[in-house]
């Protein structure tokens, strides 16, 4: 039986240090298509009453069962004070992410509240968010051989708290310039998510930092840099890149965009994303190949990821503003 705890405990100390998997909160490389996700500062935090998102993402199924993640967010507006400059704001969010034989994995609801307002005329905003919620985490032993029994595993399943809290600020001083900065902090309760019942394995906090600015001095065409960095435990993250987006109609019957761009992830992977705005929807497709030591046996396969985003009543308007927001 010690033997078997032994293994129990190695499992929970590797799922808790290996980048993919101790990152079992939300991982996607597609930081900003439904930013929900990432920090509950920007739930709202749109051109539009409502925003709906899906998304789902396949990693290394070359080496061994691919690690799926499949996600869904909603987001309405409870206020939008015109005068007042500023709203408030509520989502929701799901989550499920499974990985190999045995599909270890996290399920997981989570509520936020936001509220945003200008601050220094209308071209500066600030938003604050908070997020709670639970989660389940567990296993499947049936694909499982032991040598002995384990029936004294306390659980397969352990069910925690969430709290996480963020910050959003941002700048569009014209029409053809903007840029904003979101910080937050996920898991600040650190939950506990021992299988044994013990007080020795946690869900450790992680931070996220992102930065997203678009430069338009063409007509139809601008460009977008990027950085997002996060930090949880032993992991650290860094992904840089650039985006390049095409405006093909913005007429008051067709808004129509496309979007490409080249992103790394420090020492990890190299990044194709593609996008394309419709009205009111954006359909965005990523490709990561994969650049670590798992190479070898991933043959540089890393990830493919989609993801789908639907607003409710968004502005109609031919004059342009660099990011559409509530109440400007």
């Amino acid at each position: 039986m010690r033997t078997l705890r032994l293994i129990l405990h190695l499992l929970s100390a590797v799922m808790l240090m290996w980048p993919s998997a101790q990152a079992q909160d939300i991982h996607f490389s597609q930081v900003d298509i439904d930013p929900i996700l990432s920090n509950p500062s920007y739930t709202g935090f749109f051109d539009g009453s409502g925003r709906f998102g899906l998304a789902y993402r396949n990693q290394w199924a070359s080496v061994t069962n691919a690690f799926q993640t499949l996600a869904a967010s909603a987001e309405v507006a409870l206020t939008r004070r015109r005068y007042q400059r500023d709203g408030l704001n509520i989502g929701v969010y799901l989550y499920r992410d499974v990985e190999g034989e045995l599909r270890y994995g996290t399920n997981l609801a989570s509520a936020s509240l936001s509220y945003f307002v200008a601050v220094s005329g209308d071209r500066h905003f600030i938003s604050i968010g908070l997020e709670g919620g639970y989660g389940q985490l567990g296993f499947d032993l049936t694909e499982a051989r032991f040598e002995e029994s384990g029936d004294d595993i306390a659980s397969r399943r352990v069910i925690f708290p969430t709290i996480g809290a963020g910050m959003a600020w941002f700048y569009n001083p014209s029409d053809n310039f903007y840029t904003k900065v979101g910080i937050a902090a996920h898991n600040i309760n650190r939950p506990n998510i021992s299988f044994m019942g013990l007080d020795d394995t946690y869900r450790e906090p992680r931070f996220n930092v992102y930065w997203r600015s678009e430069l338009r001095q063409w007509a139809t065409f601008s460009l977008l840099p990027i950085v997002a960095a996060q930090h949880q435990h032993n992991y650290n993250e860094l992904l840089m890149g650039m985006d390049a987006k095409w405006y093909i109609s913005e007429s008051r019957t067709l808004r129509l965009a496309f979007t490409a761009g080249l992103y790394y992830r420090w020492r990890d992977a190299l990044m194709l994303p593609l996008s394309v705005e419709y009205n009111a929807f954006i359909f965005a497709l990523c490709y990561d190949a994969n650049l670590s030591k798992l190479t070898p046996a991933s043959k540089s396969v890393g990830s493919f990821e989609l993801q789908t985003v639907y607003l409710i009543n968004p502005q109609k308007t031919v004059k342009r503003k660099a990011l559409p927001c509530p109440i400007i």
